[in-house]
Order: C-alpha cells, then sequence, then structure tokens
C-alpha cells in the first residue's frame, strides 16, 4: 500500500514524561505506516528549553506561523520541586502560555465521548465544550516578592509619558504582587472566535466572568463580548435558532451541573484552564479532550489538554508496564492532520484521520481500553490493555 503524502509539514512539538515515551510511538505504530509524514521538530522537554534558555519555544510558535499548524506533546511547567529534580537555571514559564501569547486566539476543548462511559454528572448527555481565551492574564503576568511593607501600585505609562496609578493596597508587612494585562482587540478576537464556532456547531455560546468584583477588568470582557454581539451575531443567531447567555462564573457552574450540555462555555484563560479539567474528568478522563488553538491569524496548534503523566513515568522508568491512555495524544495529531489535509487540498489525509478517529472510538466501545477507563466503563471491559497493547490493537484494526 503507497503512502499518503503531504505537501506541507506540520510542525510537531515534542514534549515531557510520559506522554513523550507514547509519542513516537503513536507516529511508529498507527500514522507512519499509511502517511509519509513530515513534520518540522522541536523538542520542547524540560532539558532542552533549559538549555536553549526557552528560545525553542520560542522559535516553535514562530514555526507554527510560518507553516499554519502545529500538534503539540503535554509539557512540564515547572515549580521549585521541578527546578531541583532537573538542575534547572530556573523556573520557567509554561511554554503553552508563551506559545499561545505568541499566537493569540482561542482554545476549544471537547470531550471525546464514548457509548460505554456515562458521564459522572447525571444531567449530560451531550458535549460541553470549553473555549478558553488563550492570551495573557495570569499566564502572561508580572510578579513581585515583596520582602517588607510599602505602598503597591499599578502604572501605565502612555506613549506621551503620561502616568496613570493607581494603588492596590498598603502593605503592612511582607508580602506579594501580581500585575495582569489583557488587550482589547484579544477579547475581540475571542468573542468571534467563540461567537462563530457556536454557529459552526449550532450549540449555544455561555459566557461568564466575574464583572461585579473585578468592575473594569472583567467588565471589560463582558462588555466586548455584548457588544460584538448584538452588532455582529444576533441576527445568525436568531437564525440558528441558538442563544448567547451571559452570568456570572459561580452562577455558570452551578447552572452547568444541571444542563443537558450541547454547550459552548466560553471561559477567560484561567477558568477555561481549570473548568476544561473539571468537563474532561466528569465525561470520563483527562485523556479524552480533544484541543485546539485557533489564532485569528489563519494559525492551528492541536495539543493534549492534560499533564505530562509523572507518575507513570516514574514506573515506566523502574521497568513497570503502564496502562496510560494516549488517546488525547491521537486525536492532536488526527486534528492536525484533518486541518493539514484541508489547507492543502488533500482529501486522502483527511480521510485518514476520520478513520483513525473512529478505530480508536470502536475499539473501546469494543470493550478494549487502557485502565482509566476500564475502572469506570458499563458494561465491563473484555481486556484491560496497558499503553503498548492499546497501540497495537489499534494498529491491527487500521490496517482492515
Amino acid at each position: 500500500m503507497s503512502k499518503i503524502q503531504m505537501k506541507t509539514p506540520l510542525v510537531e512539538l515534542d514534549g515531557d514524561e510520559m506522554t513523550r515515551v507514547l509519542w513516537p510511538l503513536i507516529k511508529e505504530k498507527i500514522i507512519e505506516p499509511f502517511v509519509d509524514l513530515k513534520t518540522k521538530y522541536f523538542d520542547l522537554g524540560m532539558k532542552k528549553r533549559d538549555e536553549t534558555d526557552d528560545q525553542i519555544t520560542i522559535d516553535a510558535a514562530n514555526a507554527i506561523k510560518k507553516y499554519g499548524v502545529g500538534v503539540k506533546n503535554a509539557t512540564i511547567t515547572p515549580n521549585q520541586e521541578r527546578v531541583e529534580e532537573y538542575d534547572l537555571k530556573k523556573q520557567w514559564k509554561s511554554p503553552n502560555g508563551t506559545i499561545r501569547a505568541m499566537l493569540d486566539g482561542t482554545v476549544f476543548r471537547k470531550p471525546i465521548l464514548v457509548n460505554n462511559i456515562e458521564p459522572a454528572v447525571k444531567s449530560w448527555k451531550k458535549p460541553i465544550v470549553v473555549g478558553r481565551h488563550a492570551y495573557g492574564d495570569v499566564y502572561k503576568n508580572a510578579e513581585i516578592k515583596a520582602k517588607t511593607g510599602g505602598k503597591a501600585e499599578i502604572v501605565f505609562t502612555d506613549a506621551q509619558g503620561n502616568e496613570t496609578r493607581e494603588t492596590i493596597m498598603e502593605l503592612p508587612g511582607p508580602g506579594i504582587i501580581q500585575g495582569m494585562h489583557n488587550t482589547d482587540a484579544s477579547i475581540s478576537s475571542f468573542a468571534r472566535a467563540c461567537f462563530e464556532y457556536s454557529l459552526d456547531e449550532k450549540i449555544d455560546c455561555w459566557f461568564a466572568t466575574k464583572d461585579t468584583i473585578s468592575k473594569k477588568y472583567d467588565q471589560t470582557f463582558k462588555i466586548i463580548f455584548e457588544d460584538i454581539f448584538e452588532k455582529e451575531y444576533t441576527e445568525k443567531f436568531n437564525t440558528a435558532g441558538i442563544s448567547f447567555f451571559y452570568t456570572l462564573i459561580d452562577d455558570v457552574v452551578a447552572r452547568m451541573m444541571k444542563a443537558e450540555g450541547g454547550i459552548l462555555w466560553a471561559c477567560k484563560n484561567y477558568d477555561g484552564d481549570v473548568m476544561s479539567d473539571m468537563v474532561a474528568s466528569a465525561f470520563g478522563s483527562l485523556a479524552m479532550m480533544s484541543s485546539v488553538l485557533v489564532s485569528p491569524h489563519g494559525y492551528y496548534e492541536y495539543e493534549a489538554a492534560h499533564g505530562t503523566v509523572q507518575r507513570h513515568y516514574y514506573k515506566h522508568l523502574k521497568g513497570e508496564k503502564t496502562s496510560t491512555n494516549a488517546v488525547a495524544l491521537i486525536f492532536a495529531w488526527t486534528g492536525a492532520l484533518k486541518k493539514r489535509g484541508e489547507l492543502d487540498n488533500l482529501p486522502a489525509l483527511i480521510s485518514f484521520a476520520d478513520k483513525l478517529e473512529k478505530v480508536v472510538i470502536d475499539t473501546i466501545e469494543d470493550g478494549y481500553m487502557t485502565g482509566d477507563l476500564a475502572a469506570i466503563c458499563e458494561p465491563p471491559a473484555k481486556q484491560v490493555l496497558d499503553s503498548i497493547q492499546f497501540l497495537d490493537e489499534l494498529a491491527q484494526r487500521l490496517k482492515k
């Protein structure tokens, strides 16, 4: 069988720990036998990022700008324990935060549903898509550890050198200070991306902030969303039979527990980070969630929405077998391949990615799965597979 040919390479961003172990096996077993895979490879593993003073992360983001489509493995964002474990120069910032800041846009995360796993929330009958703003806020912050008491201020200097000052707090003693920002342009892109996604999928859009407390920062998000919706999308939503709904973030969390799903939940950056993990876990597993960054500039980055599976990696280092779920990693690849096929007019590449996704779903629904899913599936799994066995099972079925 001749392999499917690609025209333009994908930008491939490798990662850390157990997901780094699985990444080349996914390519070797279920992609490269069928596709003449072309990629521009960047190693975003912790050691290489430290070695290059994180320049490699910036280079990877610029490559996505050049080639249009990237596929990213899970990476470590180091805390102090990781600095000591990996003997790092410092606590490097989140590579996801760096890339998202450079590409801008919105991350859409959608649960991967299978019939033999019921959501933990009984009312959830349809997918809940989390639309996460991918720019700014805490991921692009500045922080100060104040060693003594003193005045904490926000200072803004405009292009003419005029200063605007706002006192945060007269600190009576040592403390911590954090500054965050966002831009009207990025918030506007976020709003339009969410509204367009809702129209494409014909699902309602819910958006929430805490504008009652944050009367300038969060309220700006609220005002921009409502203004764009009123001017550009009211008639389109009415025609499609869908709606836009705004409420406070604590209210939408309570409402979501009783909703049936079939909703795009638009979230600010940090809210989306937290809530997408909650949604994924409640639908079955963090490894059962697709994730794509959609930039208003025409860039796409597909990724695994979970971490590096540190606990399994330590077992792997001891020579023990693990039953790590690779579904989200696989769907990162299939999403990127489909988009590459769409942009390059390669229907065979799109068809392959669709077939691979179907094989993954069918395999799990037939009762062959990793341990995380076997613990919650009904009826019980026919066979609990380790990480390699699961990929081998997919490879056999894909050949057929």
